[in-house]
């Protein structure tokens, strides 16, 4: 039988030879920040789109050594990847639903699918495994709730082992960042 552990949020199938004493995978090795490292990501959080020589400038070092550390910092994973934010109200997908989801069984094989099949549906902005008196936490997000209706009865109620689900409406967001403390 596969074992699978979680590795950077996705179930990954293992051999026992490659886990470190600690049970994590080998490559999963903390990487120690300095101010400067720590400034570079807070810079970049706020605004990826600077130039090389703006991010330089704001932290106090030179364009060369700057561009270095932030290579080292992607290589390295830290910086996982650029992106653009979306105005969601703009774009008419302003409507945010959390789910509970319990599946069927609590088996790996459960979870496993169960993760595999969240990550092909984009209407899933993000997918929690909980402790608790249920299984899963998603956060989706769509149009209106009719379309949320919809995708309840079509998609989300057909996935692998879901044997129930609570449906919770937002009403209004308070707070909703994805930027880290570093």
């Amino acid at each position: 039988m596969p074992k699978y552990i979680r590795d950077s949020g996705d179930y990954t199938e293992f051999d026992e030879g490659s886990l470190d004493a600690r049970g994590k995978l080998e490559h999963d090795q903390r990487m120690e920040l300095d101010s400067y490292d720590r400034n570079i990501l807070r810079a970049l959080q706020a605004d990826a789109r600077q130039t090389n020589q703006q991010l330089a400038n704001n932290i106090a070092l030179s364009p060369s050594a700057c561009l270095e550390r932030v290579r080292k910092l992607e290589k390295r994973g830290l910086i996982q990847g650029y992106r653009a934010l979306l105005n969601a109200r703009n774009l008419g997908m302003d409507h945010v639903v959390f789910v509970e989801v319990t599946l069927t069984r609590s088996t790996q094989d459960a979870f496993v699918h169960f993760a595999r099949a969240v990550r092909a549906i984009p209407q899933i902005q993000a997918c929690h495994m909980v402790a608790g008196g249920f299984d899963y936490l998603l956060k989706v997000r769509g149009r209106d709730i009719q379309e949320y209706r919809q995708f309840l009865g079509e998609v989300l109620t057909q996935l692998p082992d879901v044997q129930s689900t609570h449906t919770y409406v937002v009403m209004e967001t308070v707070k909703d960042g994805d930027e880290l403390n570093v």
